[in-house]
């Protein structure tokens, strides 16, 4: 995109207002659909469903399932004993994922008891958030209602989204607060660039150095928002510090391309200068966030090795003593995560994930009744196949799409994939063990790819009656109905989506089938047993 150039639009009234070129304005400020009520018409009826998909009969399969057994569990010591705890020493416990996500947990067993429902709701609610959070985030992406409300109906419709949502397991926390961090950026961005828009309005020349050239001085608060997410989703997981990176990587483009599009002379330049500081109040607040997610830890005596130093015959003075022993506890955690490679027969390579080759059993049983001498009751974590599987083809088309417009949409999609998939290449080298669920933080990013495809399609140029000349001066005809092709296959797709889902729908929540029908689900034969 090149810079915007401001023309002198010649002699005015005082009074009168700067012209300001209309592509200036639209790449600063691209108006949003007008349908302002009814989008949330249309949001909360997606949501609902997604809300009653993940509600009903949530207090199924009884008992703890898959990693409920640690999760859950340690939700429920953290609530008596501020820290995880090892009933069988009667001492903390050693842990290797901060706390946040089995706080949250320990909230939905505050409320409604240490039972199926209590340590499930938490996950449910933060599915539902999710489903609304992509909701808006692909209307403002997208500049369209339609394509936000296929973004969420997509992801109350994948089976892998749907089932970290009914299990106590973290990864759909973190999913969460990657997805509302990034939707605060984008926020941020919006408004930046608005900031920019208006104060060339009011006659400031960008070209201007200093504080001339720049709008008026305003706290970014959607990027300090979205400091606050992202330190939440590191207290989850520490696999959220790769979206750290990506997202400064995104404050800094999105910065230098509003200037640029404002017509500044030295965007780059100014945008190190001028946002340095911010980032740096970002990052601050990520660890800020992430500290006070050990506040349990912090507070108590009983936390694992809390006082390592005095056990080392060491002094630990306040604030700075807590503070090494905590380090202490990162380093050991750390070298578990880099040392495991303990065998699972659910295990599975990144490579795998987004050809669905091996989902994660969390849970069978072979009793019935179900009408057949066997049955079959499982929930497998398992995303909803067509969805899938065409995540590879919009992943192609969302690089073809974004580097022939270079649009800035593409490029974030794109980094938000990267981020949950490629830093855990290196580990199949050394063969650590590793899981389906660990792309949760990038499902929202492959399904705003698919829409951005879809939408590239549907918006695909389609006057009626155009008429263009080719070089040897033959008129040719562009299609009338290529945008309508376009609408009807975005819309079959939507449809096969649902179908899918609804056939898979007794193997995402343990109901008993007949063996003969589970097996029939079971499409890429042992790969998926």
């Amino acid at each position: 995109m090149t810079s915007a150039v401001m023309t002198e639009p010649g002699p005015q009234a005082a009074d009168e207002a700067p012209v300001v070129p209309e592509i200036v304005r639209r790449r600063l400020a691209p108006p949003m659909p007008k349908d302002g009520w009814r989008s949330w018409v249309a949001t909360a009826v997606i949501v609902a469903i997604a809300a009653i998909l993940r509600l009903v009969r949530l207090n199924l399969p009884k008992g703890q399932i898959f990693d409920e057994v640690y999760y859950a569990v340690d939700a429920h010591h953290l609530l008596q004993h501020g820290v995880e705890w090892d009933e069988k020493q009667n001492t903390g416990s050693f842990v290797v994922h901060p706390p946040l996500g089995k706080w949250l947990i320990g909230l939905g067993e505050k409320i409604f008891g240490y039972n199926e429902f209590g340590w499930r709701i938490s996950a449910a609610v933060a599915g539902i958030i999710a489903v609304l959070i992509v909701i808006r985030l692909g209307r403002r992406m997208f500049r369209s209602t339609v394509l936000g409300c296929a973004a969420g109906l997509l992801m109350a419709l994948d089976g892998f989204e749907f089932v970290l949502s009914r299990v106590a397991l973290l990864d759909i926390f973190l999913l969460l607060f990657v997805l509302a961090a990034f939707t605060c950026l984008v926020m941020d961005r919006d408004h930046r660039r608005l900031r920019w828009l208006r104060a060339l309005e009011r006659g400031m020349d960008p070209t201007q150095p200093g504080r001339a050239g720049r709008p008026p001085f305003a706290v970014p608060w959607w990027r300090l928002a979205a400091g606050l997410m992202t330190g939440c989703a590191m207290a989850v997981k520490w696999s959220a510090l790769w979206y750290i990176i990506v997202f400064v990587l995104l404050i800094y483009i999105w910065e230098a391309g509003a200037r640029k599009s404002a017509g500044v002379r030295r965007p780059w330049r100014d945008t190190f200068l001028d946002e340095t500081g911010w980032v740096a109040v970002f990052g601050l607040i990520i660890v800020g966030v992430y500290l006070a997610s050990w506040t349990g830890w912090f507070a108590s005596s009983k936390g694992w090795d809390r006082h390592w130093l005095a056990s080392q015959g060491h002094s630990e003075p306040p604030i700075l003593g807590a503070l090494l022993n905590l380090w202490h506890y990162h380093r050991e955690a750390l070298h578990f995560h880099d040392t495991l490679d303990k065998s699972h027969p659910y295990q599975s390579w990144p490579w795998q994930w987004l050809l669905l080759g091996r989902p994660v059993a969390f849970y069978y049983q072979s009793n019935g009744p179900c009408g057949s001498p066997t049955c079959s009751s499982e929930v497998i974590l398992l995303g909803t196949p067509v969805l899938w599987w065409s995540f590879i083809a919009a992943l192609a088309g969302l690089a073809w799409f974004g580097i022939s417009r270079r649009d800035w949409r593409a490029l974030a999609i794109g980094l938000g994939v990267i981020a949950s998939i490629v830093p855990w290449f290196p580990y199949e080298a050394k063969d650590r063990t590793m899981f389906y669920f660990y792309i949760a933080p990038a499902e929202p990013f492959l399904i705003l790819a698919v829409v951005y495809v879809l939408g590239a399609l549907i918006r695909s140029p389609a006057r009626s009656a155009a008429v263009t000349h080719s070089p040897g001066g033959v008129e040719l005809l562009e299609p009338a109905d290529r945008r309508l092709m376009g609408t009807v296959f975005a819309g079959a797709y939507m449809v096969a989506v649902a179908v899918i889902f609804a056939y898979f729908y007794p193997i995402y929540v343990g109901k008993i089938i007949p063996y003969a029908q589970w097996m029939a689900r079971m499409w890429l034969g042992s790969r998926w047993i």
